[in-house]
């Protein structure tokens, strides 16, 4: 794995270090998951603003179009099309290719 020097706040590392605490985990991996949260967060700001396509936002989260669309849900954000519309164009697909 690389390794990446990040200058941080005494701030910053107190709260690293607090979250790692309360969920029992490393401070590095804490701090990589909380910088990949970050990352997600970003793209889908992005994706929110119109200036990413939905499948975009699925390529770059490594996410299919389903999960996206949860993630989207759960977070509030609408998507372009519903649910039932996805699930109808799915079953169109496995009509046509079996």
């Amino acid at each position: 794995m690389p390794v990446m020097s990040v200058r941080l706040s005494e701030k910053e590392v107190k709260l690293i270090q607090s979250i790692a605490t309360e969920e029992e985990k490393e401070k590095s991996s804490e701090a990589r998951e909380l910088i990949m949260d970050g990352i997600k967060y970003k793209m889908l700001l992005s994706y929110k603003q119109g200036k990413a396509s939905i499948g975009t936002l699925a390529r770059k989260l490594g996410m299919n179009l389903s999960e996206v669309f949860e993630l989207l849900a759960s977070l509030g954000i609408p998507a372009p099309i519903t649910f039932d519309d996805y699930l109808q164009g799915n079953e169109s697909m496995r009509k046509l290719f079996p």
